[in-house]
C-alpha cells in the first residue's frame, strides 16, 4: 500500500516546469492545433523503438486538447498509438499543459521553445531533463533550426548528446 500510496505521489507530482526552464508567452493554441512530427527525443519506456512518431493535437468538446500520438514499432512491425487528453495549467496563453494518457494521472508539456512566425517547430520538455522532444510540422529540419533547438536545449541544461533522432520514413 506505501508503494501505491508513493508512486501515485510521483505521478501526480509530475505537472511541474522544470528549475530555470520557462513555457513560451503569447501561445495560441489554434495555431499548435494539428500534426507534429518528433525529430528527436530523449530516450524514454514509453517510446522505446518507436519510428515515424507524430502527434495529432485537436479540440476536444470539453475545451482541452485530444492528443494522439502513433509511431511504428520495427520490432512488432506494428504500428501503436495512444490517445490522451491535455489542459492548460496556468493560462491559455502560457505553453505550459498537464497531459494525461491512462486515468487521473498527468505529466507536464512545456513548451520551452517556438516558431513564433509559423508555428513551424517547437520545443518541448516534461516534468524534469529527463523529457525532450524537437517537434516539427515537417519530417526534416534545417541545420540551422536544428543547431538553434539544440543550443538552446543545451543551454537549458538538457543532456543534448542523448538525444535520439528519430526515422520519419
Amino acid at each position: 500500500m506505501k508503494k501505491a500510496l508513493a508512486m501515485l505521489f510521483l505521478l501526480v507530482g509530475c505537472v511541474k516546469v522544470p528549475h530555470g526552464v520557462s513555457p513560451v508567452k503569447d501561445f495560441k493554441l489554434d495555431r499548435y492545433l494539428g500534426r507534429w512530427y518528433e525529430i528527436a527525443r530523449l530516450d524514454h519506456s514509453f517510446e522505446r523503438g518507436l519510428t515515424r512518431v507524430s502527434a495529432e493535437y485537436s479540440m476536444r468538446p470539453d475545451g482541452g486538447v485530444k492528443v494522439v500520438n502513433s509511431g511504428f514499432s520495427e520490432k512488432e512491425n506494428r504500428g501503436k498509438e495512444a490517445v490522451g487528453r491535455a489542459y492548460f495549467v496556468k493560462d491559455a496563453e502560457t505553453g505550459f499543459l498537464k497531459v494525461s494518457f491512462f486515468g487521473p494521472f498527468y505529466g507536464s508539456y512545456v513548451i520551452i521553445d517556438l516558431d513564433r512566425e509559423n508555428y513551424n517547430y517547437s520545443l518541448v520538455c516534461g516534468p524534469t531533463r529527463d523529457y525532450l522532444w524537437i517537434l516539427s510540422r515537417t519530417k526534416t529540419i534545417s541545420d540551422g533550426v536544428k543547431a538553434r533547438l539544440l543550443d538552446k536545449a543545451k543551454a537549458a541544461g538538457f543532456p543534448t548528446e542523448k538525444l535520439i533522432w528519430v526515422e520519419q520514413e
